[in-house]
């Protein structure tokens, strides 16, 4: 199962590094907020500010397999790239505008479900009774976080649960896709040129609809969208590449629960953001149904 024990230690404390680094992205995200800054600003700054990381990337890696790239492949790269950082990235930083960081990430955490679904719907792949539960269980436990939320937010915790949840769609939409692009282009080639593309993007949107106020924000501003693009987007990226190299994917994805834990004990830490009881059972419902959904997974695998 393991390469070796010292590979394996490794893989495991890359595996979790990554996992906390990404998920205290909406932690920075929530404290940008309270300078003022809109999303898409706070969107360009996280872009740009990785931009020169992945370009390097690009120009040093050549694909793995050059040979059988055709241009075809380029286009779904683009396209991937488009709705995987860019879409999904946009959504996720509108939605934060309306609930907490902590509920983002349980949101989000759907996303491996969301996989599932998307290939039964889209390329017929079976789906077990098994599976189906771990489905309905996981988004009951959405419903069951998310109500206090309601309560306490009305229509804007709605429309912000709402666009986080169309972020999670088109992620998972990504990774559904992009599946037969990355061992042609390499996982780390594939990540930095949809990087690229979704940089190019974002500028491209906020040249069309952005504020052009973007030397009139405090200097915490400019901090936190650097932090948020090295420790929560460029870091992260390679500690999970590196992570599954030595672990394996299915392994690696068991760590990923640790994701909204992280994201509710940041929040509470850095935002003094509060857990509702109902919240905790609700993230508890989730960690278990979308368990289930790798378990599962791993049990088709071997």
């Amino acid at each position: 199962m393991f390469k070796n024990s010292s590979a394996t230690s490794l893989g495991i404390i890359f595996a979790i590094l990554g996992v906390v680094l990404f998920s205290a992205k909406a932690v920075i995200v929530k404290l940008a907020y309270q300078y003022k800054v809109d999303y898409l600003t706070l969107l360009l700054f996280r872009m740009v500010f990785s931009f020169p990381f992945y370009l390097a990337i690009a120009l040093w890696k050549k694909p793995a397999q050059p040979e059988v790239i055709k241009k075809i492949d380029w286009f779904w790269l683009f396209f991937f790239g488009f709705i995987g950082y860019y879409l999904a990235s946009l959504f996720d930083f509108m939605g934060l505008q309306y609930i907490k960081a902590g509920l983002e990430r349980i949101i989000l955490f759907i996303y491996p479900t969301m996989v599932v679904l998307i290939s039964w719907i889209v390329f017929k792949k079976k789906l077990s009774r098994n599976q189906f539960l771990a489905l309905l269980i996981t988004y009951v436990g959405v419903v069951v976080a998310f109500w206090d939320e309601i309560g306490l937010k009305g229509e804007g915790a709605i429309l912000g649960g709402f666009l986080i949840l169309i972020s999670a769609i088109t992620y998972a939409s990504y990774l559904v896709g992009s599946g037969w692009l990355i061992p042609k282009f390499g996982a780390l080639q594939f990540t930095s040129y949809a990087m690229i593309v979704s940089t190019v993007i974002v500028v491209l949107h906020f040249l069309i609809a952005g504020n052009y106020a973007l030397f009139e924000y405090p200097k915490e501003v400019y901090y936190l969208g650097l932090s948020m693009a090295v420790f929560c987007t460029l870091i992260p990226s390679f500690l999970v590449s590196a992570a599954i190299d030595r672990l394996g994917a299915s392994t690696f994805s068991m760590f990923g629960s640790l994701g909204p834990v992280a994201t509710i004990l940041l929040a509470f830490a850095f935002l003094d953001e509060r857990v509702t009881f109902l919240q905790a059972i609700g993230m508890c419902i989730v960690l278990f149904g979308v368990t289930l959904v790798a378990i599962q997974k791993r049990k088709k695998i071997k």
